[in-house]
């Protein structure tokens, strides 16, 4: 992706109404990169909102057999870096430096051709698989990918097919995973695993309501497809946290809860605001904050699908086991007549295209699951490895991008509960369209005697001023504050192969009449301590 100058975008900042002016008479501010201060920003403590303990379930990852993700991915016997089975350690490494608590395997649309049995035993037979068009050789099936997760340290959550499958292939694969008894219980004894897995979660299919997917669903037949695979998957493990694939969308949602909402824990939504299917164009970076507030809107949407099906409140949680800002690119999906470019898969990993866009909309994407932590329960980034993950992998090494040091900040950074805010701030827009120039979150820890500020600053070229609420918190205004901030020195910065532009700094931020001033084009977490 070419570099984009930004200078001669129309970027302009407003407040309630009024321009953003500097304050007469005020202090004058030095600022980071292109050094104008803008003022009239604030963020306060919403008085008698009580905190919520967040689940941090919502920093997982997914993986699929798509491309280079699994195999000459996470999985390549031999790399120099690979292990006793095979898995690249320095991914693992990775996964662990940003705590990944979940990862979603094996699809993605992969599943809904996948058929589990194929991908365990002694003897793996390659398939075609109709998805993707490629052949798998299922050396890395159930038995790897649980052995990879307890490497990481994360809960596996399976995918199953209800694509070309059927409710007693998934419920057969809960049974392999999870007894000791019966044909399939034993049969992963007799792989060499006698101990059950207990896997605990389990999904229901993967965007069955997308004409892309093969083996997809009509409302009316969905429902019934969903009952009736969960109450044989919940016969086998009653205490299973199963998921069906849903939408923001009432006309497919509403008729999917009514008939299966009594066996659900979740429902799976995925999103992605960039969509780069058959063209590789990826958005400029202003765009990409105009798209910021979606995530937001889109959980709004779902939980008022839930309050009108009567599971509202927490009966059944959201988790969006898909997202990222940009999806794939794979040409002509959906048109099998034309067949794939596979070589064109490849343009998934340019380095270029991961800037501080993906960075900033990703840490957007996550305040707005904190700021609805009573029901967004689970997040899968997808991918974690290559096409438009967090780690790429190359063949000498791997690359941490600009969006995995928000999962480390994030999950190294963040307090445990969620106290909500109110934000005032500026807009920064874009011809007709316009976005808060800042997004704001604050955790802290049980006792309150720890906070943490997270406050995106989306404008990409000047630094803002963000008045901070120590009052309410208890906490004596201090001169200065000590901070972390992922920034880069412009917004387009990327990291890539030896070099490494967009990495966190430890900072010290001057604190004049209860304020800070933030960098442009920057994440940056705020500690504060009684």
């Amino acid at each position: 992706m070419k570099n984009m100058n930004l200078k001669d975008k129309m970027v302009s900042v407003k407040t309630a109404g009024l321009c953003a002016l500097l304050l007469a008479g005020q202090p004058a501010w030095s600022g980071t990169g292109k050094d104008e201060v803008i003022r009239h920003n604030s963020v306060s403590v919403m008085p008698g909102a009580p905190k919520v303990k967040y689940s941090k379930m919502i920093f997982g990852q997914f993986i699929e057999h798509f491309d280079n993700q699994v195999y000459g991915g996470l999985y390549d016997p031999e790399s120099k870096f690979a292990d006793e089975d095979g898995f690249r350690k320095d991914v693992i490494e990775a996964l662990r430096e940003i705590k990944t608590p979940i990862v979603r395997w094996p699809g993605g649309c992969f599943v809904s051709t996948y058929h589990w049995l194929d991908g365990v035993g002694k003897e793996r037979t390659p398939v075609y698989d109709k998805t993707w068009q490629v052949e798998d050789p299922n050396t890395f099936g159930t038995d790897e990918y649980i052995k990879w997760c307890r490497k990481v340290g994360c809960e596996p959550y399976i995918c199953t097919n209800a694509g070309t499958g059927t409710p007693e292939e998934m419920s057969d694969w809960v049974e392999y995973c999870n007894l000791t008894i019966g044909k399939y219980g034993r049969m992963r004894a007799a792989n060499g695993h006698p101990e059950p897995y207990n896997v605990k979660y389990w999904s229901v299919g993967n965007e069955n309501w997308g004409a892309h997917e093969l083996g997809a669903r009509t409302v009316q037949e969905w429902g019934p497809m969903v009952r009736e695979s969960a109450k044989l998957m919940r016969s086998v493990t009653k205490d299973a946290k199963l998921f069906a694939a849903a939408k923001s969308d009432k006309k497919w949602t509403l008729p999917l809860l009514r008939e299966a909402g009594p066996y659900l824990d979740y429902i799976a939504i995925h999103g992605y605001w960039d969509p780069l299917f058959h063209v590789n164009n990826p958005a400029p970076y202003l765009k990409c904050m105009m798209k910021t507030d979606a995530p937001e809107q889109d959980i709004q949407r779902t939980i008022g699908i839930l309050d009108e099906a009567g599971f509202g409140g927490g009966k059944i949680k959201i988790a969006y086991d898909e997202w990222n800002l940009r999806n794939w690119h794979h040409p002509w999906h959906g048109d099998l007549r034309r067949g794939f470019d596979l070589e064109a898969r490849r343009k998934n990993d340019m380095a270029s295209t991961y800037t501080m866009a993906d960075a900033l909309f990703s840490a957007c994407f996550l305040n707005a699951c904190l700021r609805h932590s009573d029901v967004v329960d689970i997040a899968c980034f997808a991918p974690v490895v290559n096409t438009r993950g967090p780690i790429f992998v190359h063949p000498d090494g791997i690359v941490r991008r600009t969006t995995f040091y928000v999962f480390k900040m994030y999950t190294n950074g963040l307090e445990d509960y969620m106290l909500p805010v109110a934000l005032e701030a500026g807009r920064l827009t874009q011809g007709s369209q316009s976005t808060a120039v800042f997004d704001v979150v604050l955790t802290g820890n049980a006792d309150g005697t720890r906070y943490v500020y997270a406050v995106v600053n989306k404008d990409p070229e000047k630094s803002h001023a963000l008045t901070l609420d120590f009052k309410s918190l208890g906490v004596k205004e201090p001169r200065k504050l000590k901070g972390t901030v992922l920034s880069g020195t412009s917004a387009d910065d990327y990291n890539d192969i030896g070099k490494e532009r967009v990495v966190p700094e430890e900072r010290s931020f001057e604190v004049r009449d209860a304020a800070v001033v933030l960098p442009p084009h920057s994440l940056t977490l705020l500690r504060l301590e009684k």
